[in-house]
């Protein structure tokens, strides 16, 4: 192998190490934000702020590096595919994120009291399907697993029905109007993180090449 391809690949593997690492930023974070959404702990949205900077940079940094490998090495089939999926994935992971954060702001205006039993409940199921698909959706990119889309399309159906249940409760009219409304926002933001994470594992499909089963 020359030392130009060495170095490419290298650079390959950076790349993939800093998208899994994006990939663990989302997982992470989204239990750290229901947590303080249901606690009202400001100390854990701090430190997903300050998260929030690195994954901004991450993403610009990726995006640079994408683009000037594919630019300079004119990649083909397998590393074509990689950088590709890369420079299509790195948006849905950042916007994730932002809904990872936004879920955690919602602290500074939701007290404990505000919120009813039942959407407390539906709020931390919602949170617990989102981390299970997001940690699944991480595993069908590390392992290039074309199976994993349609698994992940329903378990999507179950968070659908977890916010179609939190909508009743909050129309039910248990709490304040300006809770109410806060918590829409928020179960919109659960919803829409599972809807990227059957996204990515779409995207996962063309990263793993043709199927050798057919």
């Amino acid at each position: 192998m020359s030392e130009l391809r060495r170095v490419f690949h290298q650079q390959l593997s950076t790349i993939e190490g800093k998208v899994i690492q994006l990939f663990a930023y989302v997982s992470e974070d989204l239990a750290v934000a229901t947590d303080a959404l249901l606690t009202g702990d400001l100390d854990a949205l701090k430190v997903l702020t300050e998260r929030e900077a690195t994954i901004d940079h991450l993403y610009r940094e990726l995006e640079e590096v994408v683009n000037s490998q594919l630019a300079l090495q004119a990649p083909v089939a397998t590393d074509l595919r990689l950088l590709l999926s890369v420079l299509r994935i790195v948006p849905e992971l950042e916007r994730s994120h932002d809904l990872v954060l936004h879920i955690a702001e919602h602290a500074t205006h939701i007290l404990n009291d505000d919120l009813s039993p039942r959407t407390r409940g539906l709020v931390q199921r919602m949170s617990d399907t989102a981390g299970d698909m997001w940690n699944q959706a991480t595993s069908s990119w590390y392992q290039r697993d074309r199976t994993a889309a349609d698994q992940l399309e329903e378990r999507d159906d179950d968070l659908d029905s977890l916010h179609s249940a939190l909508m009743a409760e909050l129309a039910s009219g248990r709490m304040s109007l300006p809770v109410a409304m806060d918590m829409t926002l928020v179960a919109r933001y659960y919803e829409r993180l599972g809807d990227h994470a059957v996204n990515i594992a779409r995207r996962v499909v063309y990263l793993a090449g043709p199927d050798p089963a057919q």
